[in-house]
């Protein structure tokens, strides 16, 4: 009964997390010139569109997850190098600032831990408020990875001259391979190694925005 209730307790952070990372690379994508998003449906807040059935479970069971990628056409764009940098950012970008606004909230509802939120509403409330910080970041800097298909490779591309592109290509090959092994390995050998990766950035964040870790 608890597990029920800490499961129905933490979807609507997720929820949020994920439809507006998707939503902030359809809307800069769209903004940008590629109305690919736009008339496939994806520029929208609603969950069930960009829900995919396993990212989500894995934000679930593991707090790492991701949702159902936005397609983009770069030939849309007027500057496909540089404007497909910027559709990438928009994801992480866009949690970033969803983490900052519930990290301004805990400071105004003092909260300082997710391990001891309070009692009845308000203990209920504050946990809300904390996960939705630290399921903000931990979505943002799992995403800048620069592993495919994270926003993290395609950022990465942005930024190298184009002269070195092909030098990235065997990492843009096995990429996904290889975040498949390391998310495995996180639940066969009990080595997370993505944790061991994000969670400075957690706590780094945490304590910019809400003034505490708030995973002790």
């Amino acid at each position: 009964m608890h597990d029920i209730l800490y499961y129905l307790i933490i979807a609507p952070p997720i929820l949020v997390a994920l439809t507006f990372h998707e939503y902030a690379h359809a809307f800069v994508a769209n903004h940008l010139g590629d109305t690919t998003a736009k008339q496939l449906g994806r520029l929208t807040l609603n969950p069930l569109v960009h829900l995919d059935l396993l990212g989500t479970a894995m934000l679930f069971i593991a707090s790492i997850g991701w949702a159902k990628p936005v397609p983009v056409n770069p030939f849309a764009f007027k500057n496909p190098k540089r404007d497909l940098l910027w559709v990438s950012l928009a994801g992480p970008g866009s949690n970033l600032l969803l983490a900052l606004i519930f990290g301004l909230a805990c400071r105004v509802l003092g909260v300082e831990s997710l391990q001891n939120p309070g009692y009845g509403a308000a203990g209920i409330i504050n946990f809300l408020v904390g996960y939705g910080m630290v399921v903000n970041i931990v979505l943002a800097i799992f995403n800048i990875l620069p592993i495919p298909p994270l926003d993290g490779s395609k950022i990465l591309m942005g930024l190298v001259p184009q002269k070195y592109e092909q030098q990235f290509a065997p990492l843009m090959r096995y990429g996904p391979t290889l975040l498949i092994v390391i998310i495995a390995m996180g639940f066969i050998a009990k080595i997370p190694i993505l944790w061991f990766i994000i969670n400075p950035f957690v706590k780094f964040f945490s304590y910019i925005f809400a003034g505490t870790n708030l995973m002790l």
